[in-house]
Order: C-alpha cells, then sequence, then structure tokens
C-alpha cells in the first residue's frame, strides 16, 4: 500500500498539516472541493502560540511581515473604559496577536507547501471511504468529473465544519446553534478614534459590538441584531452596519467601502473523539464555536501541529503507533472543550439582555479587570500560551526538587537547527549518562542539546515544544523509562 497521508481539506488547518508532515519527510497529498484559496479575511488573528510553532516550521517570518501587530484588547461600557488588557506582557516573544486575513494566511501556507515541492489538488472531492485493515480506501473525483480510488495509512479530515470526513465516519457533533442573528463587515473606516493596533468591545444595551483593525484604515466589524428569524440571516448592507456603529460605538467614524457583509449565526459543536480507527478530525472538523476570541482557527491549527509530529513518527515506524496517536485526541479534545466553554462564557456575557444583569455585569467586569494579575490572565489565555497537557499518556514523570517547566508545559521556541524528522530534544549539560540515552534511542531524539531550563535538570521535549519529562541530570534513568515506552 502507497504511504502517501491523505489529508482532505486545504483551508490554515489542512495546509498547516500537510505542511508540518511534508517538512518531517511523510509522503502526503492535499485535496480541497474549492477551485482556489478563500479570498474573505474570515478568521483574522494568529496567536502567539501559533506564531511559536510557525517558527518551529521555519515558516514564522512572511506571516509577522505581513500583518498588523494587535497589542491591546480594550472593553467598553458606552464612553466608559472597562477595561484595557495589554497583549504585550504576554509571555512570548510573539506578545502581540498578528492581525491577518485568512486569504493571507493561506497564501502564506500554500507557498510554504510549495516550497516542499507540493501543491494542492484543487477541485478534488472525497465522495467516499471505508477502512481496511491496513489503511483506508478513498474514492476521489476531480474537476473533469473522473472518480479515482486510492489507499492510504492515514486519512486527516481537515474539512471543516460540514466535514465529510465527520460524516462518514458517524461521529456526532454535539452541540447547538445560538438563536441570535450576528453581522458581521470587512469595511474601511474614517475617523476611528481607537488606535489602529487595538481592538474595541462594547457592550451597549442592545447588543454588543466588536472592532477588529486588519490594516491601514480597515476594520472587522461584529455585532448581534437580536434573535434568530428565519432560516438564516440576511446579509447586511452598509447602511445597517454604520447605524450599529453609531449607536453602540464611540461616535464620530464613517464607514465606507465595504468588501464582505454577512449575516451568520454561532453554533457551538465538538465531537467527542478526534480520531476513529485510522481517520482523525482537526479543526473545524472536530469543533466549532463562537468567534469570541479569535481562537477558532489558532486553535485549530495547533491540532494540526500537534497530530503531525506524532503521524510522522508511526509512518517512519519504530514507534509503538497506538501510545502516539490516541495521545492525540486525549490532548486537543480537552484543549477543544476548554475553548469552546470560554467562548461560549464571553459570549452570554455579550448577549446580556436585561438590563440589572447588564449593569452587575459592567460593575464586577470593571472591578475583576481592573486587577493586573486577572488582566494578565486573561492575554495569556487569548495568546493560547498557557496550553498544557498535564494529564495526557504522554505526560511523564518530573524529579523531585527540579524548578522550571513541569512534564507536559510548553517551552517557547529555542534558537538552534532544526533535524530533518520529528525528534524529542534534551535540554540539559552534556554528560556520559545522555550520551548513552541518545545512543540508544537515537530514531527518537536530537543529538543537539540545547541550553538547560536551569542547572542540575535535564528536560525532554517533545517535537511541538511541550516538556515530556524532567529528570535530574546526575540520574536519567527515567528518561530511558519514558522513550521505551514509545518505541516499537
Amino acid at each position: 500500500m502507497p504511504d502517501i497521508v491523505l489529508v482532505v481539506g486545504a483551508g490554515p488547518v489542512g495546509l498547516t498539516m500537510a505542511c508540518e508532515l511534508a517538512r518531517y519527510g511523510t509522503p502526503v497529498r492535499v485535496i480541497d472541493s474549492n477551485a482556489g484559496r478563500t479570498d474573505k479575511s474570515k478568521a483574522l488573528v494568529v496567536w502567539s502560540r501559533t506564531l511559536e510553532l510557525l517558527e518551529q516550521a521555519g515558516a514564522v517570518t512572511p506571516f509577522v511581515a505581513s500583518g498588523r501587530q494587535l497589542v491591546a484588547a480594550n472593553m467598553y461600557s458606552g464612553s466608559r473604559r472597562i477595561a484595557h488588557i495589554d497583549l504585550t506582557a504576554i509571555r512570548s516573544k510573539y506578545a502581540f496577536g498578528l492581525m491577518l486575513p485568512q486569504s493571507k494566511t493561506e497564501e502564506l501556507l500554500e507557498a510554504h507547501l510549495a516550497g516542499f515541492g507540493l501543491k494542492v489538488e484543487r477541485e478534488t472531492e472525497l465522495l467516499d471511504f471505508r477502512e481496511l485493515p491496513d489503511g483506508v480506501e478513498a474514492t476521489l473525483r476531480d474537476a473533469q468529473g473522473r472518480t479515482e480510488t486510492v489507499r492510504t495509512p492515514w486519512l486527516v479530515g481537515c474539512d471543516g465544519a460540514h466535514s465529510r470526513v465527520r460524516h462518514g465516519l458517524s461521529l456526532a457533533f454535539e452541540g447547538s446553534t445560538l438563536q441570535t442573528d450576528w453581522v458581521l463587515a470587512d469595511v474601511h473606516v474614517r475617523n476611528w478614534p481607537v488606535p489602529e493596533t487595538e481592538l474595541g468591545v462594547y457592550w451597549h444595551a442592545e447588543g454588543v459590538l466588536a472592532v477588529f483593525p486588519i490594516g491601514p484604515g480597515r476594520f472587522r466589524v461584529i455585532a448581534d441584531i437580536g434573535p434568530a428569524s428565519g432560516p438564516k440571516p440576511a446579509d447586511p448592507d452598509l447602511a445597517q452596519i454604520q447605524a450599529i456603529v453609531d449607536q453602540r460605538g464611540p461616535g464620530g467614524a464613517a464607514l465606507l467601502e465595504p468588501i464582505w457583509l454577512a449575516g451568520f449565526r454561532i453554533n457551538e459543536r465538538k465531537v467527542t473523539a478526534y480520531r476513529k480507527g485510522r481517520s482523525f478530525l482537526v479543526g473545524d472538523a472536530a469543533h466549532v464555536h463562537s468567534p469570541a476570541g479569535g481562537q477558532g482557527m489558532n486553535t485549530g491549527m495547533q491540532d494540526a501541529f500537534n497530530l503531525a509530529w506524532k503521524l510522522a513518527l508511526v509512518c517512519r515506524g519504530g514507534v509503538r503507533p497506538k501510545v502516539l496517536l490516541d495521545s492525540y485526541s486525549n490532548e486537543r479534545s480537552a484543549v477543544g472543550r476548554k475553548v469552546l466553554d470560554d467562548a461560549t462564557r464571553l459570549t452570554s456575557l455579550a448577549l446580556m439582555r436585561n438590563p440589572i444583569a447588564q449593569a452587575i455585569r459592567n460593575s464586577l467586569g470593571h472591578l475583576l479587570l481592573s486587577l493586573t494579575p486577572v488582566r494578565k490572565a486573561m492575554a495569556q489565555n487569548f495568546s493560547e500560551i498557557d496550553i498544557s497537557y498535564p494529564h495526557s499518556p504522554l505526560t511523564g514523570p518530573a524529579a523531585r526538587g527540579i524548578g522550571g517547566p513541569v512534564p507536559g508545559e510548553r517551552i517557547a521556541p529555542q534558537p538552534g537547527p532544526t533535524e530533518v524528522g520529528p525528534k524529542y530534544t534534551l535540554h540539559a549539560a552534556r554528560s556520559a549518562a545522555l550520551d548513552g540515552l541518545i545512543g540508544r534511542f537515537a530514531t527518537l531524539v536530537s543529538a543537539q542539546l540545547r541550553p538547560a531550563c536551569q542547572d542540575g535538570g535535564v528536560w525532554l521535549v517533545r517535537p511541538d515544544g511541550y516538556v515530556a519529562a524532567v529528570a535530574s541530570a546526575t540520574n536519567v534513568e527515567s528518561l530511558n523509562g519514558y522513550l521505551a515506552t514509545l518505541k516499537e
């Protein structure tokens, strides 16, 4: 059977998946039913943790060069500013939200994929698939209507909220659709009084207004317009958006030259398991939620970063597939649940209609967000820097008395070469014991040592930058035991 992984869907998530597999030397094929990339702004912000992972992938420089750095988030009630959340306090070299239209994100990822000699097979549709003992048999149809039956060892569904892979796996997409109509507008704005490096959320008696800077004089406007009516909300016109901004916003702004106007409803849904047999769900195929916090695309791309190194190791051989691949759903489903719950809470706060409840919300919000630790925690949460995997089956032991990051926590990207193929790295001072460990597990552990997090410790770090295990420099036997559980 050909060992080419089949990725279905070439949005930001599918492109990330394909790029990472290609970077690790894993043969991959990526298909998409659309004729080209999206031309809409859609998902706007690339958060700090995603940028760190893009750095590890060797792709971050054009992203930062192409985007606008968002340095603060503001919350208002009328003319009163309830909170100013400083994003430059995020614990990352990328201490900002990068405002970048999804159309540009896809362009950059597709260019990165081309650097591996690969391109998306456009207008190619997954019709059906079935699992075999050693892989998946899939039927595809191209733009000319020709059908093709292919075999792949692993099928990865990155095909969005209406995922054909998810439907084919008969996995329930549990949740609901909020019975509220929303509108969005990608427009140019004249005389906007807030700095174009800051976003604003306006709580108003009639609803919420959120305004995100995209580029010079260009903004995304989102607002709710009341209870759901009809089968789907109608697309607004510019006059309707202008009226909402005048009523709920700071005043004095003129909207012009709309690029995209749309009505929508919010779905809050998630599958229980991200894997079934030899098929995986990644991104919106596995979870959808409110755009509050701007974390949907980021969560999906991080799903892909998480799965890609595990799948690449399994495809290369010499490891236990179950140990690695079962951890994907365990880790990312927990993250997906938290992101969905957080987005739901933020949306519920914004949609309060009772005047007494609104007054309490505004007062408590102002009080809590006046506290520096609360504002910092909110910034870290948005950035996804604080994501960790303390309960993962891949999270190993920690030696007593060793400070620094603990198993399951992230380590920021470290300078140094990236080897071909996914490997664990050791953050430690060189020793004979570590040389022996590297020799025994040469296919799993890089020979390149990184600086220790602090003296006296050894940190075994996964290819995606999360600590797997921590040992004392004088006793690395626990690391031998950990790696032995992965090796076949």
